[in-house]
């Protein structure tokens, strides 16, 4: 009998106005709309959960979000923000799946069916992937896990902001046929529009149909409908890069200045990295330490060395780097530790994109 999948998709909550709302707290708790100007014909990049209560919603005009709320903070898009927190969330992936499928920087599939961490119960997995991402980065994210890319889809969904939802093989078939088509990925508006005029309204009408009769309204997409009218989706979680490096960071609650208390740090990090090292076994010859400074400025330092590096030389490593920035003369934010140039390396991939049975 085949290995049970467990699928997570992380889906982060408001991402660009969360990062808005991150980086200027004087934004927090407030309707704010990512995008274009109150009066100009931009349109809502994003908007913060404030002003979603209000009925502003991704696309919409932002004259009409305007309308809607007079007195909504307007901020420009600043796409290398997001990605420089984006990329932080992957490598948080990275620590824990075997592949990382991203849709967008701000959500990705996960496949963690042979991820030793937490026993291999997908739903703790989930949990750390949640905190490590709100320690690393302040970000708050929604997952879903279950046993197929669909259903882990569906249940990142279920209950934002911060959700935690699964779907255990057990209850994918009826959960599915009580699900409104509206509700499910791969349907939209158009497609949506045409099931309820044949009167298909729910995953169970959506199963009465024969694939041929689907085929007959749907042409190529029919197989994909018939399938997750069954809770059966056997898409496999793809990558699209060879893994490069493997590291892990650390946002301070207050900034650092004293450079004892900032190795400490990295010596906290090292043991992490190499537990991670050794459970995808792989060994590196470069490390690297990034550096973000109060006001959010950021260096990084490496060091190649003629032989993979193990953890004792770690620290020291970092140490000699450290001498090399600002450190304990300027207020230090956040720190990492990288390892890199991988003498064996796994075939992880992932792309640069612009934007019972174990599962518990």
């Amino acid at each position: 009998m085949a290995k049970q999948r467990k699928i997570i998709h992380v889906d982060m909550d408001a991402f660009f106005a969360s990062v808005e709302q991150r980086d200027n707290p004087e934004y927090r708790g407030k309707p704010l709309i990512v995008g274009g100007k109150p009066n100009s014909r931009g349109v809502v990049a994003a908007c913060s959960y404030e002003a979603r209560k209000l009925g502003i919603h991704s696309a919409m005009p932002c004259s009409q979000a305007y309308r809607l709320c007079p007195e909504a903070i307007f901020v420009p898009v600043r796409f290398a923000a997001y990605r420089e927190a984006s990329a932080q969330i992957r490598e948080v992936f990275w620590r824990y799946a075997a592949q990382v499928e991203p849709l967008s920087l701000d959500e990705a599939y996960l496949d963690v069916s042979y991820t030793a961490s937490f026993n291999g119960i997908a739903t703790d997995i989930a949990k750390a992937i949640k905190a490590e991402i709100k320690q690393e980065t302040g970000l708050i994210a929604s997952a879903g896990v279950s046993y197929n890319k669909f259903l882990a889809k569906i249940a990142s969904d279920m209950d934002k902001p911060d959700g935690l939802y699964v779907i255990r093989p057990e209850q994918g078939a009826a959960f599915v046929q009580a699900l409104k088509i509206g509700k499910f990925y791969g349907i939209g508006p158009a497609t949506e529009k045409k099931m309820h005029s044949l009167d298909i309204y729910t995953g169970k009408d959506l199963k009465a149909w024969s694939l041929a009769d689907l085929k007959a309204h749907f042409g190529k997409s029919a197989s994909y409908y018939y399938n997750i009218a069954r809770g059966i989706d056997e898409r496999p979680v793809k990558s699209f890069r060879e893994r490069k490096s493997l590291g892990k960071e650390t946002t301070f609650a207050a900034d650092i200045l004293d450079v004892d208390i900032l190795l400490a740090h990295f010596k906290a990090l090292a043991a992490q990295v190499f537990t991670s090292l050794d459970q995808h076994k792989l060994k590196g010859k470069r490390l690297t330490i990034k550096v973000k400074y109060k006001d959010f400025t950021q260096v990084t330092r490496s060091k190649t060395m003629p032989a993979p590096i193990e953890q004792a030389q770690a620290l020291p490593l970092a140490a000699e780097l450290l001498k090399h920035t600002q450190a304990g003369k300027q207020p230090v934010r956040l720190v990492g530790l990288t390892i890199s140039s991988f003498e064996q390396e796994e075939h992880h991939q992932d792309n640069e994109l612009q934007l019972g049975l174990g599962i518990r």
